[in-house]
């Protein structure tokens, strides 16, 4: 049944969801790796496309940026098309000194300074991790094409731009990087008993102002949308 934000029917779904924030990166996906795509949603240009990757069934579809937009998707997914696990492929921020420009990030946790978990009205904080299943399986296929990795605590944040100038401190506790969209994604996943994982290419270094182009972010990064793929063909 369509939704304010999909108008996709419950069968246009798959059971495996890849998520990129950018819609346009989920375009680019459906259109480079899945065959017989179908597109299923254009609400608001949040495209989502549904086809076949090495003969398994899988959607992709976009997010759009933020704790709030990929909330609404993804717990619409969870929830209202049954899907079974989500796995975002998106762009960080690096923050710590051994995390370089293009290195893939494999997020086993998401701190966060959004007010996201207040709604569950928990008796302390939560904190969000990623599906072992998926994670697991993620790092056996990075491995297995030798694409260098870190998986650790990633940091979603509510501000791109950040007056209080915070990165610094988070480095203190070991976390990777930045992005916007993980702890909600994880909250969404553990609520509806459902699975997630983040997967992110490093495209800037923020402490080091480093960064790379617009269209690299669109396109490139395909060595976290293959591990994404097969891992989701996995499933």
């Amino acid at each position: 049944m369509p939704t304010p934000h999909n108008n996709a029917q419950i069968d246009d779904i798959a059971p495996v969801v890849i998520m990129p924030g950018d819609p346009l990166r989920a375009k680019f996906i459906a259109e480079n790796y899945l065959e017989n795509a179908v597109c299923y949603n254009k609400v608001r240009g949040m495209y989502g496309y549904t086809g076949t990757y090495k003969g398994k069934r899988i959607s992709v579809q976009g997010s759009g940026m933020g704790i709030p937009s990929m909330s609404i998707y993804s717990w619409e997914l969870f929830n209202i098309y049954d899907v079974r696990t989500i796995i975002r492929t998106g762009t960080a921020g690096a923050i710590a000194d051994n995390v370089n420009l293009r290195d893939i990030i494999i997020a086993m946790s998401a701190s966060t300074n959004s007010a996201y978990a207040n709604q569950y009205r928990l008796p302390g904080t939560y904190a969000p991790t990623a599906s072992w299943e998926v994670l697991s399986e993620a790092v056996r296929i990075t491995e297995s094409k030798n694409i260098p990795y870190h998986v650790g605590n990633i940091f979603s944040s509510d501000t791109f731009y950040d007056d209080s100038d915070s990165l610094s401190i988070w480095q203190k506790m070991g976390v990777l990087g930045v992005e916007m969209e993980t702890a909600g994604l994880y909250m969404n996943s553990a609520r509806s008993g459902k699975n997630a994982l983040c997967i992110l290419t490093v495209s800037d270094c923020p402490l080091k102002n480093l960064t790379t182009t617009a269209e690299e972010r669109q396109s490139g990064f395909r060595d976290m949308m293959e591990i994404a793929l097969e891992t989701g063909t996995n499933l």
